[in-house]
């Protein structure tokens, strides 16, 4: 099932996923120096890092709709696709709760609940990523219906044949 939002011939979805998801990660890594150093510095770089993926996300979340509401009813394309995405919201949101938390405690200690958040957030988003790739690799949702190791470049209006030439 080929993206229905496309940039210069690819899914923008995928191309928007990679900034949330590395932003939270290595938020986490940060919360992880503070907790190991106790530098504020290393918390702070964790809020911002977090104030970014919240905004990336919501981007990537659009595009992402846009691609799921063109899954076909009643396949398992969708219902994992259902699941990719209240995922990510609840990332998102997780995220957002320890955004919050933090907000007010920037000249002191993030308290221990917004970190709790962030790591929570993280799990979760490896679960929901795993879907994700599930939802590409495995169920081929995304990809062109012509893909194959030879397809021509998606620059080039050249039409995509299912078998090699």
């Amino acid at each position: 099932m080929e993206s229905r939002a496309k940039l210069f011939g690819h899914p923008v979805h995928p191309m928007l996923v990679v900034f949330p998801l590395g932003l939270f990660i290595t938020a986490v890594v940060f919360d992880v120096l503070y907790l190991a150093t106790a530098n504020r510095i290393f918390a702070e770089v964790a809020f911002w890092n977090i104030a970014a993926g919240i905004v990336g996300g919501l981007a990537a979340a659009v595009f992402g709709l846009i691609d799921f509401l063109a899954i076909p009813e009643a396949t398992r394309a969708r219902r994992i696709g259902l699941l990719h995405g209240v995922g990510n919201v609840a990332v998102i949101g997780l995220f957002a709760l320890s955004l919050w938390l933090r907000w007010n405690a920037m000249e002191v200690a993030p308290p221990l609940l917004a970190l709790a958040f962030s790591f929570l957030g993280v799990a979760l988003g490896a679960v929901s990523g795993w879907l994700g790739g599930e939802l590409v690799d495995r169920l081929g949702v995304g990809v062109d219906p012509g893909a194959h190791v030879d397809a021509p470049s998606s620059l080039t209006h050249e039409k995509v044949t299912l078998t090699r030439p």
